[in-house]
Formats: structure tokens, C-alpha cells, sequence
């Protein structure tokens, strides 16, 4: 950290806001904000200027580059055109790749040199601005006695972001790295560092007591407050309870999961007591949001898309009821223009080179309309009423929302003659074509896997609809947390705090089981099967298989995988393609009712793991700088 801890947390250089968020609708600040470091902190307009800067540390990593990588489970494969992505330095095993060093295209979002707290979305970088965010976060914590000029409800807002912050930072960085430095104060420019690294469940433990001390003095909603009522409709990005106790309850379920304990412990078990904790901050929030104190609940499954993107809406940023915790949208006008193109087969209906797919192993667990999972593909299975001559027939709903499988229309407008491969041959571009040898399957910039994923771009975004303008009706940005995922948490957390899926926190009416079912019910998709709520060993499998279809290629798997010890065990280090040949007549209306033959899966790729792969490499500049900031073990 030669470079980050010494300068950005030790030096004396003093921070004060540069420019504003991207988007003015969701973080409102005044040009009077921008200020010297002598008023920086006298009244809250100028202190609340200089804490709106770590709003502009947060990465969009939906949006960092032109095309984006953020799925590094085996959920997701990149297209071979290229190889720039760090998803293929993760599938080669070559964790050093999230560095920017490594990274000759500057694609990633997890470092970046010449980095910048501006609007620049291309100049965010995790790994920088996090320890830039903590030393800031810490200026502000130590000048809180200097806001005077203001009333306790604007000194609790300001304390409060601040807290979370720094505790947010923390979290993001252990997660990939495993324990570091706790930094709680401003470090003096002068100092000798000598800062241990510390047990991951110590710095969760000190991250939850930021997180906690931030919820208990931030509001549920900033519209209800004397303050926030200045900015009022403008506040949906400002920290409030709701997020801090949501990483609250993740800060500690990460702690009490397997790898977390196990590199604290030596324990590969789940640690109880940290799961009852994190199952008892998830309950407090959701408790909030259930009783209408908090504007959050789960979007309607007809506009389930919102919480991804919104087209036709003027640069309208998407996450609806349902984003807990969003960053701001940088560069609108743009960041579409190369993410909307990456799931589409080129040159078939859209250009670009860069494609990313899901595989096929990963769409398996996309189970059956009455809740039940898929055993093996290549096998009939009377109870769930798979039948893998109709494989699309039946499925969950979620699977027909995401997923493009063959014969789905993919082409809603006219198709000329001379765009067809052959004369009379418009069919085949405008419906997925994706049974082995079809024409969208191309591993160069097509599909690899017999897939693809439209879970977060419109059927209509291709070059022959032109369904989005790329100045301001798609617009596409993830959540770094959305409500559904707390319920997901929720349910982790209690089933193995408490030893049963019929276990609930005592203040909270939900079992693990309903926390599922609840999720379920949005979709339309049956309850879980009386045979996984037996005990918590018989619901894991299940419960992490619809943690992996409702949150499916949000960027949660990778850090799941690793959390559960199961990214370098077998099949999750397999990447797969479904092959299969059409049979009968083609169904244009009815794609689910097409039947197939031949159906199996190939491997197309098996990642080489070892123990070393659980955690990331640190820079080797920064893990020399003193002797008490380690290496990682392997790296």
C-alpha cells in the first residue's frame, strides 16, 4: 500500500469536493458546497459538500468501461474475441489481473491508476478511492466539533454518513482481500507504519460497530426530515438507516460464513453468532420496510427489469422501490452504449466484439415453474415434470426474463432481405438460433454456451429495432444491493444462526423458508419443497440455488462462492455449453414448446484452482512496504 496507505491515509494533503454527482436528480448539491479548508466544516451545506466526495468514490462497475466484466463465478464466460476482461484472468487463474498494472485496457473496476473523484466513470477504481474514501471519511469524523453552526438533527446526518462510509469501504475491501488494517483515525503524515493485518472478524467486528453507530443516528428517509426536506425528491442516493443496517446484517453473515471463519477460526463452519447477528440487523431493517416506515419493497414482477434498467424515461436511473444501495450514475449519455451490446450476438443483430454468456451449468439452476430444482438436464423427472426433450417448457419464470434460449424472438421489426444470411433466411436472425452449429453460436462474438443473457437489456435493444437511443432511453445500472437480497441474506443467516429453516429471529415474524417464499411469490414460482426444510443441512443446497437464479449475474456469485468455500470444488470450477439438435416443427409463438434431441452438456472450460484462489493477491509494492502488511498465503 506504498502508494495508497502512505499517501492517501498518512499524508497532509487536505480533500474538499471538486465537482458535483452525475446526476442531479438523485444527489443535489449547490456550487456553494464547493469551499476552502478553512470553512469546510462550519455549517452543513459546506460540511455535507465536503462528505457528498465519497458518493463519487463509489465504482460503477456496471458501467466502468465500455463493455464490463463483474461476474467471476462460473456463471458467466467471455467470448474469445478478446481476452483484456479480468473475467478471463480469473478463469486462467490469474487473480493478479484485478490490478491495473496487469490491466493494459484499464477495463476494471477494482484499481485504477490516475484515478479521480469527478465525474469520470472510467477513473473509478475500488481499490484507490476506498482508502481515499477511509481517510476522508476519518478528516471528517475528527472535525465533527467544529460544526457548530448547525442543529442536531444536520450533525447526525453528517456523523452518520461518515460512519458508514468508513465501515463500507472496510467491507468492500476485506471481502476480496481478507482482514487489513482497521483505519480509524487520520493518520500523521510523519508516521512510520506499522499497522498489523488484522483477523477478517476483527475488522467486521469494527466495520459493524461503524455500521451500527451509523444507523442509529441516520433517518429512514431523508424526504421526512427539517434537513433533508432542502433537497426534497433528490435524497434516494444519501446513506440512511435502512443501508447501514442492510451492511450491518452483510458485514456480519460475511464474517460467520465459511472462508470468513475459517481464516479467523480455522473453522470452515459457519460461525452461529455472527450469523444471529447479522440475522438480527436484517430483521430490524426489513421490519422498517414491512410496516411502510422505509419507501423500500420489491418491485411488481412486470417491472422487474427497473431494477436494472429503464428505457424511454430521459436518463431515468433505474432501481426503483427495491435498490437499497446504489452509487451515482455516471456519464448517462454513454454508458449504454457498449453494455447494452455486450449480450448480443455479433454480427448478427448487433455489433461489437466483447460478449458475454451465461453458461449453461449456471442456467440449470434455474428450476421448474413449481419450485422444484432440475437434477440432470438429460433426464425426465416425474415429481418436478422436467422432460428433456421440452427443456424450455415449464421453467421458472425468472428463466424466461433472463434468458434467451433458442427460438426466443430476439427481432420485433422488419428484417430486409439482403441482411439474411440467405436469401428468404430472415427467420434465423430474427429468432435466437442458438442449437449447436445455429447462427447465433460463434465463440469468437456469439454464444459459447447455447445462451444468452437479456436479464439486463430490453428484446428490443438490437441494431435492427432500435429500441433505445443511446443519448437517453436505455439506461443500464446494477445495485450494489437490492431488497430481495436482504431477504436472501436474512434467510442464510437465521437458517444457520439457529439450526432450521423454520428458525426466525425472535423480534421477526419470518422464518428462512418464508423469506424464500416470499421471494418466490413475486415471480410466480412454487414454494419451496417440503423435503429441503428438514434441517439446515437438507435447505442449503436450495437456499443457494435461489440465491443464485434471483440474484443471478448481479456480481454476487464470485464472492459467494469464495464466502461457502466452494470456488475451487468441483463442478463450480466447470464452465458448459448445452448442445442439442432441433427436432419437429419450429414454434415462432410457443419457443418453450419446441422439442430437441440430443441434448447434453460439454465443458468448455475447467478453472485450475488452489487454496491460494480463496482470497485476492494484494500489490506486491504495497505488501513490501512493511513488514506487518503480509502477502496473502500462495501469492
Amino acid at each position: 500500500m506504498k502508494r495508497f496507505i502512505k499517501i492517501l491515509l498518512a499524508s497532509g494533503l487536505f480533500a474538499t469536493l471538486a465537482g458535483t454527482v452525475s446526476c442531479k436528480k438523485f444527489l443535489d448539491r449547490e456550487q456553494s458546497s464547493i469551499v476552502s479548508e478553512k470553512d469546510a466544516y462550519k455549517n452543513f451545506t459546506n460540511f455535507q459538500g465536503f462528505t457528498e466526495e465519497l458518493y463519487q468514490c463509489i465504482p460503477d462497475f456496471t458501467n466502468r468501461y465500455w463493455t464490463n466484466s463483474w461476474n467471476w463465478g462460473e456463471d458467466e464466460i467471455q467470448s474469445t474475441a478478446l481476452d483484456f476482461h479480468y473475467v478471463v484472468k480469473i478463469d486462467n487463474g490469474d487473480f493478479w489481473g484485478w490490478q491495473s498494472q496487469f490491466d493494459g485496457w484499464g477495463a476494471g473496476w477494482m484499481d485504477k491508476s490516475g484515478w479521480s473523484t469527478n465525474d469520470d466513470r472510467f477513473a473509478k477504481g475500488l481499490w484507490p478511492l476506498s482508502w481515499y474514501g477511509i481517510r476522508k471519511a476519518n478528516m471528517g469524523l475528527e472535525n465533527l466539533d467544529k460544526l457548530t453552526d448547525a442543529t442536531q438533527e444536520e450533525r447526525n446526518l453528517i456523523k452518520g454518513q461518515l460512519l458508514f462510509f468508513r465501515g463500507w469501504f472496510h467491507f468492500m475491501l476485506v471481502q476480496y482481500f481478507g482482514g487489513l488494517p482497521y483505519i480509524d483515525k487520520v493518520l500523521p503524515g510523519d508516521q512510520k507504519l506499522t499497522l498489523p493485518r488484522l483477523k477478517y472478524q476483527e475488522c467486521a467486528d469494527k466495520a459493524a460497530a461503524d455500521f451500527r453507530a451509523a444507523a442509529d443516528v441516520l433517518p429512514v428517509d431523508w424526504d421526512n426530515t427539517t434537513t433533508g426536506k432542502r433537497t426534497l425528491g433528490k435524497n434516494k442516493l444519501r446513506i440512511n438507516k435502512i443501508m447501514a443496517l442492510a451492511y450491518l446484517g452483510k458485514n456480519y453473515l460475511w464474517a460467520g460464513s465459511p472462508l470468513m471463519n475459517y481464516e479467523s477460526t480455522g473453522s470452515d463452519s459457519y460461525n452461529t453468532e455472527y450469523c444471529k447477528k447479522a440475522a438480527a440487523a436484517f430483521a430490524e431493517m426489513l421490519k422498517l420496510c414491512e410496516n411502510g416506515d422505509a419507501p423500500y419493497k420489491l418491485l411488481e414482477f412486470s417491472k422487474y427489469f427497473n431494477n436494472f434498467y429503464t428505457i424511454g424515461q430521459d436518463w431515468a436511473m433505474p432501481g426503483g422501490t427495491e435498490a437499497i444501495f446504489r452509487g451515482p450514475y455516471f456519464g448517462a449519455n454513454g454508458s449504454n452504449w457498449g453494455t447494452s451490446k455486450q449480450y448480443q450476438p455479433s454480427p448478427v443483430i448487433e455489433g461489437g466484439d466483447v460478449k458475454f454468456l451465461p453458461t449453461a451449468n449456471y442456467v440449470d439452476y434455474y428450476g421448474m415453474a413449481n419450485g422444484l430444482p432440475i437434477e440432470d438436464i438429460t433426464k425426465a423427472d416425474a415429481e418436478s415434470g422436467y422432460d428433456p426433450q421440452y427443456p424450455w417448457k415449464g421453467r421458472d419464470p425468472r428463466f424466461y426474463n433472463d434468458i434467451v434460449y433458442d427460438g426466443v424472438k430476439c427481432v420485433q421489426g422488419t428484417i430486409t432481405a439482403s441482411d439474411a444470411p440467405t436469401p428468404g433466411a430472415q427467420d434465423s436472425v430474427r429468432y435466437a438460433n442458438l442449437a449447436t452449429n445455429g447462427l447465433y453460436r460463434n465463440i469468437s462474438t456469439g454464444s459459447r454456451t447455447g445462451y444468452l443473457l437479456y436479464k439486463f437489456i430490453p428484446r428490443t435493444a438490437n441494431r435492427y429495432d432500435n429500441g433505445y437511443d443511446y443519448s437517453r432511453a436505455l439506461n443500464i445500472h446494477l445495485p450494489y444491493m437490492r431488497l430481495a437480497d436482504v431477504y436472501l441474506m436474512y434467510a442464510e443467516a437465521v437458517s444457520e444462526g439457529y439450526g432450521s429453516p423454520s428458525a426466525k429471529d425472535p423480534s421477526y415474524g419470518k422464518t428462512a423458508v418464508d423469506a424464500i417464499n416470499f421471494i418466490r411469490d413475486r415471480a410466480g414460482v412454487g414454494h419451496v419443497a417440503a423435503r429441503f426444510v428438514a434441517s439446515a443441512n437438507a435447505f442449503r443446497p436450495e437456499l443457494r440455488r435461489e440465491r443464485a437464479v434471483e440474484l443471478s449475474f448481479e456480481g454476487h456469485r464470485f464472492n459467494d462462492l469464495r464466502r461457502w468455500r466452494q470456488l475451487i470444488q468441483s463442478p463450480y470450477t466447470l464452465k458448459k455449453s448445452i448442445e442439442f439438435d432441433r427436432a419437429g416443427t419450429f414454434d415462432k409463438e410457443h419457443p418453450e414448446a419446441n422439442r430437441v434431441l440430443n441434448i447434453r452438456e460439454r465443458i468448455i472450460l475447467e478453472r485450475k484452482y488452489s487454496e491460494k484462489h480463496y482470497w485476492l493477491p494484494l500489490k506486491n509494492a504495497d505488501a513490501n512496504m512493511y513488514l506487518e502488511f503480509a502477502q496473502n498465503p500462495g501469492w
